[in-house]
């Protein structure tokens, strides 16, 4: 191992419900949950102020409600969370061109790649300055940890947190670890976290004394001995600036379990397309199809079909998912499901199946993508009506026309109103829309109801959560200011929260 404490680990607190409290002046000091309001959605996370009612990530979002009634529930703005994300890493790499992010909130950073610290003065004020630099891009606070090795700058991040820095000199490692709890290691979860303490091992010192004979008898060769070596505070793991990608996914959990087997089909056609665009977006294709279903007894089932070449052609995978559904037995009720690629490549070879199908179909006038799935019920991220039945007419008269689809407002999302300005909305239900109108840089705002169809008010854009000039913005808002109490946002609204998971945020 090193022997200066030159890798940094970089954690955002509580990174998406600082991001609302930052954006919502009547929010700040109040407990915030950010996730799947539906439900059957997940706490994706917890502001600290929740978190003393015993919230958490991951933890379902009824029992959420249950412990903290009166917290603010929002929907995730991912594309805000996104860009956050950007100006953080760009202040990671300005350090050095060695930078391993785990997610939106969270990377590694190799000090001594970039020249930028060699011991511990050094390593301390680069930590301190990030900091301080991005609490002045981004009005956020991340907790730093700086250590000889990946493992104890991830360990001094943890306690560092909220909004500080720890530096673990190297040769005090043994001391710190050995009185903490065998969980503090990475890769001891629950199970494995229960099936040491049966054994009598509950702390990191009392692994070292185990010693590793006893490990790998307890938890095979791999985990054991690379457990005990983390005991021993022997971690030689490189910061690596380029992760490959292994697979690309989508998941939808539905808030009612699904039956109508075509409606099935719909949902892993829909699912098989928006996991192509994910797929082209990061530049692969992928030979292997994964369909992922969880029954109504949450029992879960995943079926893979390999393909002759990689393909980023959405026929191919829609047709490939379709042939995997299948062999499922969907008749008890489907409350999840999930199309995946894996075996990933930086090129395609065409199906010219598919194409051939597709060029005969554009021929003879029919689309390939067929009827749109008819809607039904929420979904994770969804929330949109379905298409038109594939035997409705083409022409239809006025006198004919559907009634309009009530348009949805998710809790916490940006809209703006012709009249009063920049605001967002604190709830939706029974044709009505409530929102508070302020900025990140205003008081805390006045609350409105409308129509959910005002023709005045539209959805918005995020605002920037500071200046360019690092200085705070002033209120766009129309509309007078006042401290009024935040009601319980979101309360009628059961929409569903997006692709939650895998993105990262924990705390």
């Amino acid at each position: 191992m090193r022997s200066a404490p030159t890798i940094l680990h970089l954690d955002m607190d509580a990174f998406y419900a600082s991001a609302e409290q930052a954006a919502k002046p009547s929010l700040r000091g109040k407990a915030v949950v950010v996730g799947g309001l539906g439900p059957r959605g997940v706490v994706a996370t917890a502001s600290y102020e929740a978190r003393r009612f015993g919230v958490h990530s991951a933890m379902p979002m009824g029992q959420a409600r249950r412990l903290a009634p009166n917290a603010a529930y929002l929907v995730p703005r991912f594309g805000l969370y996104r860009e956050i994300s950007e100006q953080v890493m760009g202040l990671l790499r300005e350090l050095s061109p060695l930078v391993e992010p785990l997610s939106l909130d969270e990377a590694f950073v190799d000090l001594e790649a970039g020249g930028v610290a060699d011991d511990e003065a050094s390593a301390r004020a680069v930590g301190e300055r990030l900091r301080a630099d991005i609490k002045a891009v981004t009005g956020l606070t991340g907790s730093v940890g700086l250590a000889a090795s990946k493992m104890l700058a991830k360990i001094a991040s943890e306690e560092a947190k909220p909004d500080g820095l720890r530096l673990i000199a190297p040769g005090t490692e043994r001391a710190l670890l050995g009185p903490m709890s065998v969980r503090t290691l990475p890769g001891v979860g629950p199970a494995t976290g229960d099936h040491l303490r049966r054994a009598g091992i509950t702390t990191v010192e009392e692994i070292a004394e185990a010693g590793e004979d006893e490990l790998v008898r307890l938890l095979g060769k791999a985990h054991g001995g690379s457990l005990y070596a983390m005991a021993l505070a022997h971690d030689e793991r490189p910061v690596v600036a380029e992760r490959d990608t292994k697979s690309v996914s989508v998941e939808d959990t539905y808030d009612v379990d699904i039956h109508d087997r075509v409606r099935v089909r719909g949902e892993v056609a829909r699912l098989a397309d928006r996991c192509v665009q994910r797929l082209r977006a990061a530049g692969h294709s992928g030979r292997t199809i994964v369909l992922k279903v969880r029954r109504f007894d949450f029992s879960t089932l995943t079926r893979s079909e390999t393909l002759r070449g990689p393909t980023d052609d959405p026929g191919v995978v829609r047709e490939a998912a379709a042939r995997l559904l299948e062999s499922v037995d969907t008749t008890g009720g489907v409350r999840l499901l999930g199309v995946g690629v894996t075996g990933l490549a930086d090129y395609t070879q065409e199906d010219l199946f598919a194409q051939a199908q597709a060029q005969a179909a554009a021929e003879a006038g029919v689309s390939d993508e067929g009827a749109e799935p008819e809607s039904g019920g929420e979904v994770d991220g969804a929330g949109g009506a379905g298409g038109a039945s594939p035997g409705a007419p083409q022409d239809v008269g006025p006198e004919e026309s559907a009634a309009p689809v009530e348009r949805r407002w998710a809790a916490g999302h940006d809209v703006r109103h012709a009249e009063y300005g920049h605001g967002w909305v604190q709830g939706s239900g029974l044709g009505r829309v409530t929102v508070r109108f302020e900025t990140p840089g205003s008081e805390p705002g006045r609350v409105r109801t409308f129509r959910t169809d005002d023709p005045l008010l539209v959805p918005a854009e995020p605002l920037p959560l500071v200046e360019p000039s690092g200085v705070a913005g002033l209120s766009r808002a129309a509309g007078p200011s006042c401290a009024v109490e935040p009601s319980v946002v979101g309360e009628a609204l059961p929409a569903g929260a997006g692709e939650v998971a895998g993105l990262g945020e924990r705390g």
